[in-house]
């Protein structure tokens, strides 16, 4: 009963909206004889006239005041690392042997998950991950957050000339590197930021606190007027390498790679024109009541006190049962689904709930609603999954995959390089709506809608402008179907 619920919710709390409807409706067929008439019984009743310019002048207020500020997407870049951080599998596995810490049943357990991983042969990973031994020191990570935020910023900066001055609101989030000071005074610092500037500092909440960065900045925006707002999102390897022998923590270092991104948004009418997308809506589900969910992607100590990220079995799971309360409360919301398959939804959903004869529950079309998709390549398993549940075919998946082969599980900002991926491709038109979905520990699920303000081109700096023309990989897209 919580989807319907929820739908008597927006209908109640959009009660006013639906009853102006009929007024418009009806305003729109009055002739000159109605209107003259009309005007014939405004000059014989004050009171009446008094009254419906007070409503008129009411509801008009109560409109502009409730109605929520369109926020902007400017444009966003993605940090691209230098050639010689690439990593392939030979030399992933080889390094491995060398650090002498892995016995030969994680060797080959992780020989095992990069075969299945979906990974490409040109992913990167930290400086600080090719020294033998490793060097996981507080000054390799500063640097690796230095090189990947400064970078994404330096060339968001170049295409979008925003002056320092223009930004009122930073957003950072990174889960597993905290340092005192935080990123975004290392940001203020390196940019020279005004010193009355909003700073956040997002931890702790895994790959889907891209989406979260961005609701953030979105409420900020709706209270501070005429600014702008920069998100950065990113992971740190350096310092978060698991070097043990626990197999549920080894697959993070078979996944994760360096990788960050950099967003400017704003609330400024004047944006609209240079924009690239507009903010539809975002949806935010947290399972973290439930004690499976919140120790399905868990960091913690080995036996030997080693740390490390351990995944759970039922991680894919639980990450199904986030995402479809996600999309059942964002199929809900107005103008997203058309009403065809919103009824259909709803006669399966209530013959289930009250016919002794079990039907199939109805999966929408959700291609019906958005023209992209950029799901969290958190894995070949979590895209496959996806497809699955929600019947989709591998070409709507083609920007997951091929961004998992290419740079891997960037965490946060690994939808941003999917986004990236469709421009870079010219299929981006005016109009197109694009939905990104974030999976993170806790467990959540997080999701962005975005609309097209014209037809988008990739800017300069796209991590793809120099390989697009290689992808899709025909081999690695069948591959991943099959297995």
């Amino acid at each position: 009963m919580k989807y319907v619920k929820l739908t008597f919710h927006y209908l109640t709390a959009n009660l006013w909206k639906l009853l102006i409807i009929p007024i418009v409706i009806g305003a729109s067929q009055m002739n000159l004889d109605h209107i003259h008439q009309l005007r014939l019984q405004f000059n014989y009743n004050l009171v009446c006239v008094i009254t419906s310019s007070a409503i008129l002048i009411l509801a008009s207020t109560v409109y502009i005041i409730s109605r929520p500020i369109p926020v902007y997407l400017v444009d966003y870049s993605c940090y691209k690392p230098l050639p010689y951080l690439k990593v392939n599998s030979q030399k992933f596995m080889t390094h491995s042997r060398l650090t002498g810490v892995f016995n030969e049943s994680s060797l080959e357990f992780q020989r095992k998950i990069l075969e299945r991983s979906g990974l490409g042969e040109e992913t990167y990973l930290p400086k600080a991950m090719y020294s033998i031994p490793m060097r996981p020191s507080m000054a390799a990570a500063r640097e690796e957050a230095e090189q990947v935020i400064f970078g994404a910023l330096d060339n968001l900066f170049a295409n979008t000339i925003v002056k320092p001055e223009d930004i009122g609101i930073l957003v950072v989030n990174c889960s597993l590197f905290n340092p005192s000071p935080s990123l975004s005074s290392m940001i203020v610092n390196k940019y020279k930021l005004n010193e009355n500037i909003r700073s956040f500092n997002l931890g702790g909440m895994g790959c889907s606190a891209g989406v979260i960065a961005v609701d953030l900045a979105k409420d900020m925006l709706q209270v501070h007027r005429t600014t702008c707002a920069v998100v950065v999102s990113t992971e740190n390897l350096t310092q978060n390498w698991y070097l043990g022998n626990k197999k549920s923590m080894l697959i993070q270092n078979c996944l994760f790679r360096v990788g960050g991104s950099a967003v400017l948004l704003s609330n400024k009418p004047s944006d609209r024109r240079r924009a690239k997308y507009k903010l539809v809506h975002v949806v935010r589900t947290h399972r973290g009541a439930d004690d499976k969910a919140l120790r399905c992607s868990y960091q913690d100590q080995d036996d030997v006190g080693k740390t490390g990220l351990s995944l759970s079995r039922e991680l894919m799971e639980i990450a199904c049962g986030a995402l479809k309360t996600n999309l059942a409360t964002l199929l809900l919301r107005p103008f997203v689904l058309p009403i065809s398959e919103q009824l259909l939804f709803f006669a399966s959903f209530i013959a289930n709930k009250f016919s002794n004869a079990k039907f199939k529950t109805y999966v929408p079309d959700i291609m019906l609603a958005f023209d992209h998709l950029c799901i969290h390549p958190g894995g070949r398993s979590v895209i496959d999954e996806v497809e699955k549940k929600l019947q989709l075919l591998p070409i709507h998946l083609e920007a997951s995959r091929m961004t998992l082969h290419r740079f891997g599980n960037t965490s946060s900002s690994s939808t941003w390089y999917e986004l990236a991926y469709i421009e870079a491709k010219g299929r981006m038109r005016k109009g197109n709506r694009v939905w990104q979905i974030g999976f993170g520990s806790g467990f959540k699920c997080n999701t962005a809608v975005w609309e097209a303000l014209h037809n988008v081109k990739s800017s300069p700096g796209n991590p793809w402008e120099d390989c697009i023309h290689m992808y899709p990989v025909g081999i690695v897209c069948q591959l991943n179907h099959d297995l």
